[in-house]
C-alpha cells in the first residue's frame, strides 16, 4: 500500500470516527457535514471524497457496530445459544437507540419497499441482519447446540420479523418507551419457546 493509501484511509477513519462521537453526543438530526469535517480538521470537500451523504457515514458506523456484535459473539465460547442470541437481540436494539429513529424508520423504509428508498438509504440493512442471524445458526448447528435439522432459514426470519417488529413498533410510537426492554421480555418469554423443539445438548468440550 502506497503512501497515499494510507493517508486516505487514515482521513477515511478520522471522519468516521468523528461521526461516530458526534452522532452518539448530538444525535442524528443535529449531525451535519460541516461539523464533522470541523471536528476532523479536514475542508468540508474531504469529506465527499469518501461519502455522498450524512446518512452514508452513518452507514458505515452502523455497520462497524455490527461487526463488533459478531466479534463479540464468536468470542463467547462458553456460552449456549440462547445466551448469544440473547446478546445478539439486546445489542441490536442497543444500535436502534443509539442511531435513532430517523435511521431506523429509513432501515424499516428500505426493506418494505427497496425501489422508493432515497440513494442514500443502506437498503441492503436487511439482508445483512438476516445473514448474520444465519451464520449465528448454523455455528450452532456445527457445534451441536442445534439439530441437523431445525430449519434455519424459517428460524431466521421469525426471529428477525420479530426485532425488526419492536423497532417499527419504537418508530411508530416516537420513542417513548426503551427498545431493549422488549428484547429482554422476547428472550426470557419467546425465545426458549422458538427454539425449544430444535436445541440439542450442548456439545462436551
Amino acid at each position: 500500500m502506497s503512501k497515499r493509501q494510507e493517508n486516505a484511509l487514515k482521513t477515511r477513519r478520522k471522519l468516521i470516527d468523528t461521526a461516530e462521537n458526534l452522532l452518539k453526543t448530538n444525535g442524528f438530526n443535529a449531525l451535519c457535514v460541516e461539523d464533522i469535517t470541523k471536528s476532523a480538521g479536514v475542508a468540508k470537500g474531504t469529506f465527499y471524497v469518501y461519502f455522498k451523504h450524512k446518512e452514508d457515514i452513518v452507514s458505515e458506523i452502523c455497520r462497524g457496530y455490527f461487526k463488533q456484535i459478531e466479534n463479540k459473539l464468536s468470542e463467547m465460547t462458553d456460552a449456549d445459544l440462547i445466551e448469544k442470541l440473547s446478546v445478539y437481540f439486546d445489542n441490536f436494539m442497543r444500535a436502534v437507540e443509539l442511531y435513532g429513529i430517523n435511521i431506523c424508520r429509513e432501515w424499516i423504509r428500505s426493506a418494505i419497499d427497496p425501489k422508493t428508498a432515497p440513494d442514500y438509504t443502506d437498503i441492503s440493512k436487511w439482508q445483512y441482519d438476516i445473514i448474520m442471524l444465519t451464520n449465528i445458526l448454523n455455528k450452532a448447528i456445527e457445534n451441536k447446540e442445534l439439530k441437523k435439522d431445525a430449519p434455519v432459514e424459517l428460524l431466521t426470519h421469525i426471529i428477525i420479523s420479530q426485532l425488526y417488529g419492536m423497532m417499527t413498533c419504537w418508530c411508530m410510537s416516537d420513542g417513548v418507551f426503551e427498545p431493549t426492554d422488549w428484547t429482554e421480555k422476547f428472550s426470557k418469554i419467546q425465545l426458549k419457546a422458538i427454539m425449544n423443539n430444535y436445541l440439542t445438548q450442548r456439545k462436551q468440550r
